[in-house]
């Protein structure tokens, strides 16, 4: 599994660190970003996909 976060779309709403924080960075303002390269870790791939679901601008998609 890959992800993918937009960071024109991210808004600074911090739900994806605040519930996968092995998986995104945030700066000052909330603004996220991805603390890793390449594949979600097999036993992170559950908490991606409720940091996807749960990203109230769609800034965060899994990709192929």
């Amino acid at each position: 599994m890959r992800i993918r976060l937009d960071p024109d779309r991210c808004q600074g709403h911090a739900r994806c660190f605040g519930l996968s924080p092995e998986l995104f960075d945030v700066d000052d303002y909330g603004y996220s970003s991805l603390n890793f390269e390449g594949e979600v870790p097999t036993e992170l791939e559950e908490k991606a996909r409720l940091a996807i679901a749960n990203c109230p601008e769609y800034a965060i998609e899994e990709v192929e």
